[in-house]
This record gives C-alpha cells, sequence and structure tokens, in this order.
C-alpha cells in the first residue's frame, strides 16, 4: 500500500447526495447538513464558500474548474456574493427551507438532480456529499483543513466534466456510478492535496516515506489481523527491535503497538457500520481473538461500546 493508498483507502459512497446547482444573483445557500464531507466544483460563473463564523472578507472565492472539500459538520455558507443574506438554508435529510420554515424543495426543482433559482442561471455548482462518517475514514477526515480549495490549474481532471455529464442523467445503475465518480473525484483532489507543502500532511503519512518505518506501515495496514509484536515486525523491516521502536515512535508520534490497535480501531468502527457484519467476524478480520477482546479494547479506547457505536451510526 503506498503513501497515498494508505491515506486515501476509504472513501466509500453509498448513495451520496449529488446536485447540480444553477443560480442567478443574488444568491446564498446556507448549508447545515451536518454531513462529513463534501465536495463542488463550479462549472460555470463562480461561488463564494464562507465558513461558519466567518466574516465575509474570510470567504473563498471559487472560478470555473475550481475544486473545493468541506469538512463538516460545522455548518457553512455558499453565495453568489460573500456579503449576500442566505436566501435558502440545507438542513440533514436533504431538506431545503427558507429562514421563515417554508419547503423549497419543489419550488426550486428544476429537473433531475437539478435545482436552483433560475433554469439558465449565470453560476452552476456541482456539488457531492457524503452523507454519513462511516463513508470516510476518521484517519482521512483528520488529516483534512475544514476548507481546502484547489485551483484548476492543479485540478485539471477529466472527471469533472464527466460528473457534470452523469449527474443529471437517470439511466439503470446511476447511483453506482455516480457514487463511484465522486469518491474518483475527491481522491485525485487529495492526491493533489497532499503533494503540495501547505497541505501538512499528518505524521504517519509523511512515515510512509521512510524506507524502514514505511515498510512497517505497510506491513500494519495491509495485514492489521496478523498477530503482530515489535520483534516480528523488526524482523520483517530488516532492522533491530529497539531502533525500528525508536525510529517509529520518533517518526509517527506513537509506538508500533499503540498505532497498530488505533489502525484496527480505526477498521472495526467502519467495518461494525455494515448491518451484515457480525462482531465475532469483525473481531477476527482486524485481528481480536474473541467478540470480547475486541469490545474492552474498543471500550477502553473510544469509550463506547461496539454496539453501542453501532447504534448510534444506525440513528445518525
Amino acid at each position: 500500500m503506498d503513501p497515498l493508498a494508505g491515506l486515501l483507502d476509504g472513501p466509500r459512497a453509498r448513495g451520496a447526495f449529488l446536485l447540480r446547482m444553477v443560480m442567478d444573483p443574488p444568491w446564498s445557500v446556507r448549508i447545515e447538513d451536518r454531513a462529513p464531507l463534501c465536495v463542488m466544483t463550479v462549472a460555470r460563473g463562480e461561488a463564494w464558500v464562507v465558513p461558519d463564523r466567518g466574516a465575509p472578507q474570510k470567504a473563498v472565492r471559487l472560478g470555473p474548474g475550481d475544486v473545493a472539500v468541506v469538512r463538516g459538520p460545522d455548518p457553512y455558507t455558499v453565495a453568489g456574493d460573500p456579503a449576500t443574506e442566505p436566501q435558502a438554508w440545507i438542513l440533514p435529510g436533504e431538506v431545503c427551507r427558507t429562514a421563515a420554515g417554508e419547503d423549497l424543495a419543489e419550488r426550486m426543482a428544476l429537473g433531475v438532480r437539478t435545482w436552483g433559482n433560475s433554469e439558465h442561471g449565470a453560476a452552476t455548482v456541482l456539488v457531492g456529499t457524503y452523507r454519513m462518517d462511516g463513508e470516510i475514514s476518521r484517519r482521512l477526515l483528520d488529516a483534512l483543513p475544514p476548507l481546502l480549495v484547489l485551483e484548476r490549474e492543479r485540478c485539471d481532471s477529466p472527471l469533472l466534466p464527466w460528473l457534470g455529464e452523469e449527474i443529471v442523467k437517470e439511466e439503470a445503475g446511476q447511483t453506482a456510478v455516480l457514487d463511484r465518480l465522486l469518491d474518483l473525484l475527491l481522491i485525485s483532489v487529495l492526491r493533489a492535496w497532499f503533494a503540495r507543502p501547505e497541505a501538512r500532511a499528518p505524521a504517519w503519512y509523511r512515515a510512509l516515506g521512510d524506507p524502514v518505518v514505511g515498510r512497517a506501515l505497510r506491513l500494519l495496514q495491509n495485514n492489521p489481523g496478523h498477530p503482530w509484536t515489535v520483534a516480528l515486525l523488526a524482523a520483517e523491516a530488516g532492522i533491530s527491535r529497539a531502533v525500528l521502536a525508536r525510529r517509529f515512535t520518533e517518526l509517527v508520534g506513537e509506538p508500533p503497538m499503540a498505532y497498530l490497535t488505533g489502525w484496527r480501531l480505526d477498521l472495526a468502527a467502519d467495518l461494525l457500520r455494515e448491518p451484515d457484519a457480525t462482531l465475532g467476524a469483525v473481531a477476527r478480520r482486524v485481528g481480536y481473538g474473541s467478540s470480547f477482546a475486541l469490545s474492552a479494547a474498543f471500550k477502553r479506547v473510544r469509550g463506547v461500546s461496539p454496539r453501542e457505536h453501532r447504534s448510534a451510526a444506525s440513528a445518525g
């Protein structure tokens, strides 16, 4: 698993919310859907993204071909002008209302996955939203800033026009097509983003480039169910146990076995969101000998039991 795969192995949209928004000024939409991640790109015109509690001067402009990734759950505003007051609110469950509570969903519907205040508006924005936390790994979300923007010159992806064509189609398997396009677009954007110095990639991601620690990390990531010890990991990496433990801790920020525990429990948390996954099967897959052992570790590290975690995920 290369460094990018280690970081990006996580986006798995399942019936993501995709929308083509067509607007004429003045327009402003407040996003309060609490989604974990949203990807948006301007197909025509311009749009401004205003972070939560951000003054208009902190807004970020998007021009044609620019891509923004917004990390939830904090609200934010998308507008034709950052000074324009919101006219519509997007709430959890794809509910769209005015400040007075009037439903706008039908009034502003313009066709298949198309919504706005004018059929031929000056601005067209393509929006793809991951609905649930389990669709994006926690490690990936923690590595991202609240808002990142890639200019067209840095993200000239053939996926953008393809998404624009597919988002308005209603054909067999269209949901699956759009889910995979969203995943691929996110991965391509983040690949370009993490190549930039200002991205400040997490320590474990940077450590994957080290010839010794990187090999150890890939072994843990590729086979978390193996009964690893520091001695076994050192032998596989071709270095002494003491040197590996010291170098791993220096570069990653935690000892090898502590990293492995976190990796296993992150995987378990995502797997537990699958309705058909039994606790025993998840335990075996991530390296715990029994359901009891996984439950004890999960409770100790995350503060809730696997069953409580699954119930909360289902309720959300």
